[in-house]
């Protein structure tokens, strides 16, 4: 579990990316076979952006044992502030020297293998994303020049219990089976920004497309996705788990239309939504009362019925408020949620909105057909 969060504010840490821990393991195995050195700290360029030269950082190495052509080095990875589910976890990299020129990526134990088409890698590959390929080929072939070395690089980077860890992840849906996906695409994870998680929100629309899939759910969590697959019978495949980040979804329906997008979610997610809100956690967006006594109003709730939604506790509450009133809430706030991602999503898209209870009942829905 995460420590208790402290009470004054402070800033919060960055962290770095399992591609970043996987480069930091190649510089200090590689230094370890073609130069003898044993390396504690190992440092890293982070890639460049925007024409300005990437940052140096500093990993700890642990665990280094150097053979004959192979060697291989670990580092803890530490995810600063952000929820990640790697943070701790030891990645390793196992490093072989060939004769052959180049470098080669293979998964070591907890890093899965692609099954399925639609992500950046073919099926077979494993799931270590064109960033992090590039930041350590581009580190072991400096490396090699520094040594005079003509040779080339296997490279199989693993991560303890990774096959365990996967399972809290979107991976095995993916398609990407036996552990972790390597990622990263600066090398920093940036608290909160929950940057993994997006981009598996993207690669899922993207593996459906792949796929020839022309109706995908998007849900806030398990009872949602639970209520929507049973209603249309949709694959696996189709499930797109965005959690609070309904903003990652539509905006990237623009790039990636899909045929028909189902957006299903619990009534205070979607009540968020309904206001603007493309994040919706409840650190970055809150229920707005006044708004459900507006839309209540427009459904029909009278002066005392407003009142009492504004004093209202949860959004749950206001909802069972209306309902024993007979005024469809729900109906408004799906409604007002489909104008509000109607702004972003392109109109080729069949777009519809589902409220479900607690208990996965839907309580309401717009744009259905």
């Amino acid at each position: 579990m995460w420590p208790e969060s402290e009470e004054s504010p402070r800033p919060l840490r960055t962290g770095l990316t399992t591609g970043c821990c996987a480069t930091a393991c190649c510089v200090a195995t590689a230094h370890g076979l073609l130069g003898q050195r044993q390396i504690e700290l190992a440092t890293v360029t982070l890639p460049a952006k925007r024409g300005n030269p990437g940052k140096q950082v500093e990993l700890a190495i642990c665990d280094l044992v150097v053979g004959y052509d192979s060697a291989r080095a670990a580092t803890i990875k530490d995810a600063g502030d952000d929820p990640d589910v790697t943070h701790g976890a030891k990645v390793f990299v196992d490093l072989q020297l060939v004769s052959e020129s180049g470098v080669q990526f293979k998964a070591g134990e907890g890093v899965g293998t692609v099954t399925r088409d639609g992500l950046a890698l073919a099926v077979g590959e494993a799931a270590i994303n064109p960033v992090p390929q590039k930041m350590m080929r581009q580190h072991l072939e400096d490396i090699a020049a520094s040594y005079g070395y003509s040779g080339g690089f296997v490279v199989s980077v693993g991560v303890e219990k990774g096959a365990e860890l996967a399972q809290k992840t979107m991976n095995p849906r993916l398609g990407i089976v036996g552990g972790l996906s390597i990622l990263g695409t600066t090398g920093i994870v940036r608290p909160f920004s929950c940057s993994a998680y997006i981009a598996s929100i993207h690669q899922g629309i993207d593996v459906a497309l792949a796929n020839g899939l022309q109706h995908v759910a998007a849900t806030t969590g398990n009872t949602s996705e639970e209520a929507i697959r049973t209603h249309y019978g949709l694959p696996e495949m189709a499930l797109i788990e965005m959690g609070d980040f309904a903003g990652a979804v539509l905006k990237y329906l623009k790039k990636k239309p899909v045929q028909k997008v189902s957006l299903c979610g619990g009534f205070g997610k979607l009540s968020k939504l309904a206001n603007g809100h493309l994040d919706l956690h409840s650190r970055a967006s809150s229920v707005d009362f006044e708004q459900l006594a507006s839309l209540a109003e427009a459904a029909g709730a009278d002066e005392a019925l407003q009142s009492t939604i504004r004093q209202a506790n949860t959004s749950m509450e206001a909802l069972k408020l209306c309902q024993q009133q007979n005024v469809d809430l729900a109906a408004g706030v799906c409604e007002a949620a489909l104008q509000q991602a109607r702004k972003i999503v392109p109109a080729e898209v069949e777009l519809e909105l589902w409220a479900v209870d607690r208990k996965g009942q839907f309580i309401g829905s717009a744009g259905v057909q």
